[in-house]
């Protein structure tokens, strides 16, 4: 017979489990943090037909509206308030009490004020059932804080303000940390982490960006009807009918295909004209139809319009390890494997297996000089460019070499996690590596001409791998908090890439992206854009205006290759139906199976002007959580303003993956193996 006791022993499994994989494996370093996830039993907090779920890497519904936090957030944003274990904590919106429970494990007393009625109620008699005598309940408004109970050590928020509330300011102690999510939009925050120096002074830190529930009351949102409630009966169905005019109009205007390899792409050629740059994306990183459609298109513009190079969202040694295949380069094999880290599947498949071939194929007739090349736009590589920095530095000039193997040596200790050092930087536990990197990238600029000379194809890949390394190491310092300026660090260093590729390849060079829908797409025509953020896309808009034509993907199911945590193993995943209220529903409701739908300039302008209202929109990346769908995978987006054509597959398929024992001393793919 199951046992109470044996149900306790999985359960505390489960626990530690969550705790390595979801929290320390992520970054949580503080060790009162981690015990306190462990100790707390977040079964106890949820509804009795969701406890099985307890330890998911996931935000859990609970009642009036409300959500229990992802348990990797509840830790976050803890470490964030830097507790010692003597500190008085406020927190606004106690929920089910599990936070409360967990900051209590770390903190010496918590006040938690919850503005439903039935939710305090539920929560303290959760919390004095398990036996957290330490937490105190109030039922009232939180943006107002606990004034009688004030000055607190520490604050934190766990719903999302249009505003720092000026009460729970002043009710912080000098020294004392705010977090808290704040946001001009109801459904999007930053992570603020807020100290207080003195009576009239604070500073703000971003950490991270969130999607907490509204945060109500005086000194927050209003309590109107929230944007995810259903619309009233009548206003819904005139929703429906309006999403049938636009339906039809879709039918009328895409141009419908029956197989990629059939297509007739003269028209999409035609729409393209003279473009210099075409970003051509894809709805997800594992979907063989947008990769073979993605190829289908790229073979043309080489064949027909002489673009130049290929520029991926992968790391430049990788590419480079493939474009000395496809441009018949006299090199000897590297000692790597390209496209060997996580996410494998992203670059090493089948699909693009078949590019890389033509593409060798394509430039065997033609001339060194005008054999197109194939580049990678990506910052992850941070060691493998380092490598050939001073692989090249070693062969032109030794004693420049060695200041830089010294430079470099700064990061030497974290080659196997980068991560890792950016943590220890930003912590001060680590002095950070900036100025020397930075110094080898300006030595390597300074002496262009004279090592250029030598051979201008080695320069470039010496001089971009600097570049990488330069902008990698800042990265690894600020992607621990997760926050805009990451996402920001990237893409710029994606489009400085593209550019030095132009600009090498000359005044009349074309090139093509390969990346992202959320790279290629215009970032200012989607929420991004509310958060701070851009992209490629955007940059390339304001770069060259007409001159760049960007391409999106969509699907309404299937399967798809990603995976459920990042470094986790590939899984063959179904794609749920696309969701109410999106542009997929849309295309989907068309009734054509595939199809090209101009937006540049659309074929009525009744479908352009319709599609012009803000919808959700779908974008699954190398991790795909359809259990959380709406919350992790979709975004509100203008489709005409972000895409100047967008090509739909109804049903797809996953890519088919090489896998690299696999590929050991097969010569037809010498780029992907030894």
């Amino acid at each position: 017979m199951y046992s109470v006791s044996a149900a306790n022993t999985e359960s505390t499994r489960h626990r530690h489990e969550m705790v390595e994989r979801q929290i320390a494996h992520r970054g949580i370093s503080s060790p009162r943090v981690l015990d306190a996830m462990r100790r707390v039993e977040r079964e106890a907090f949820l509804p009795q037909e969701l406890r099985e779920f307890a330890y998911d890497d996931t935000p859990l519904p609970i009642e009036a509206g409300q959500t229990i936090t992802q348990p990797y957030i509840v830790a976050l944003m803890a470490e964030a308030l830097l507790l010692k274990g003597e500190e008085k904590v406020l927190e606004i919106g106690t929920g089910s009490g599990y936070a409360a429970a967990v900051l209590s494990r770390i903190a010496k007393t918590v006040y938690t004020v919850e503005r439903y009625g039935q939710l305090a109620s539920q929560a303290a008699e959760t919390l004095a059932s398990q036996g957290f005598s330490n937490v105190h309940v109030l039922q009232g408004d939180g943006t107002l804080g606990w004034p009688e109970q004030a000055p607190f050590d520490a604050i934190i928020v766990a719903a999302g303000g249009p505003e720092v509330p000026r009460s729970l300011k002043d009710q912080l102690k000098i020294g004392g940390r705010l977090v808290i999510p704040v946001g001009a939009d109801r459904r999007l925050q930053e992570l603020l982490r807020i100290t207080r120096l003195s009576e009239t002074d604070y500073t703000t830190e971003e950490l991270l960006d969130v999607r907490f529930v509204p945060l109500v009351g005086e000194q927050g949102w209003a309590p109107e009807r929230p944007d995810h409630q259903p619309l009233p009966s009548g206003r819904a169905d005139q929703a429906m009918v309006d999403d049938r005019g636009i339906t039809r109009l879709i039918t009328a205007a895409c141009e419908p295909f029956t197989d990629i390899d059939s297509v007739d792409l003269a028209p999409l050629l035609g729409r393209i004209g003279e473009a210099r740059v075409v970003l051509i994306g894809e709805a997800s990183h594992g979907t063989s139809e947008f990769y073979r459609m993605r190829a289908r298109i790229t073979r043309e513009l080489i064949e027909r319009k002489g673009f130049s190079f290929v520029a991926i969202e992968g790391d430049w040694p990788d590419a480079a390890r493939v474009d000395h295949y496809v441009r018949h380069a006299e090199v000897p094999p590297s000692e790597w494997s390209a496209f060997a880290r996580f996410p494998t599947w992203m670059w090493r498949n089948a699909e693009t297996l078949t590019f890389v071939d033509w593409l060798r194929a394509h430039n065997a007739a033609l001339e060194p000089a005008q054999r197109v090349a194939f580049r990678g736009l990506d910052l992850y590589s941070l060691y493998s460019s380092i490598r050939s920095v001073l692989d090249y530095l070693k062969d032109i000039d030794p004693q420049t070499a060695q200041v830089a193997e010294l430079r470099y040596g700064c990061l030497t200790p974290w080659e196997a996690e980068p991560a890792t050092y950016g943590h220890a930087a930003i912590t001060g536990s680590y002095r950070s590596c900036q100025a020397p990197v930075v110094a080898v990238l300006k030595d390597l600029l300074r002496k262009e001409q004279a090592y250029a000379e030598h051979d201008g194809e080695r320069f470039l890949d010496a001089a971009q791998n600097a570049l990488l390394v330069s902008n990698a190491e800042q990265y690894y310092r600020i992607m621990y908090y997760g926050s805009r300026t990451s996402w920001n660090l990237r893409d710029r260093h994606m489009f400085d890439t593209l550019m030095n590729l132009l600009h090498h390849h000359g005044p009349e060079s074309r090139g093509i992206v390969w990346a992202h829908n959320s790279h290629v797409g215009d970032a200012s025509a989607t929420e991004m854009s509310r958060r701070g953020e851009y992209n490629i896309g955007q940059l390339c808009r304001q770069q060259f205006g007409h001159a760049a034509f960007a391409i999106g993907f969509g699907t309404h199911g299937g399967s798809v290759a990603a995976a459920t945590d990042w470094d986790g193993p590939m899984l063959i995943r179904s794609v749920r139906p696309s969701l109410e209220q999106s542009y997929e529903r849309l295309c989907h409701e068309s009734g054509a199976p595939r199809f090209l739908l101009p937006l540049r300039q659309p074929a009525s302008l009744a479908l352009g002007k319709a599609l012009m209202k803000p919808r959700l929109e779908r974008a699954i990346g190398v991790i795909y959580r359809p259990e959380t769908e709406l919350q992790s995978h979709y975004f509100q987006a203008v489709l005409p303003r972000q895409f100047d054509e967008y090509i739909w597959f109804d049903q797809t398929h996953a890519v088919t993956p090489l896998a690299t024992a696999e590929l050991k001393g097969l010569p037809d793919t010498y780029p992907f193996g030894l």
